[in-house]
């Protein structure tokens, strides 16, 4: 069984660096990439999906602000957040 996968991140080398990643692997298929929110609730509600990887920190729409609306439409999604902060704690 292949896992499809949306990759929503704004920055492109995050976005490259998971699909390479997640491609070499036979079982994983990247159906869309995502560069901010509002983008990955179009990609989720349009494409058949089994995953969702998504930052919480992007333009337009951030990440919390998505899931909530892809929760919304897809209440059964299946959503992995990532993401980083930049703190000195």
């Amino acid at each position: 069984m292949t896992i499809k996968i949306i990759i929503a991140d704004d920055h492109t080398v995050v976005r490259s660096g998971l699909r390479a990643l997640l491609s070499s692997q036979s079982d994983f298929e990247i159906v869309g990439e995502a560069k901010n929110g509002e983008e990955a609730v179009k990609l989720a509600i349009s494409l058949v999906t089994d995953l969702i990887l998504m930052d919480l920190q992007m333009p337009i729409l951030d990440g919390l602000g998505a899931i909530k609306l892809i929760r919304d439409k897809l209440p059964k999604a299946n959503i992995l957040v990532f993401t980083t902060y930049e703190t000195d704690a």
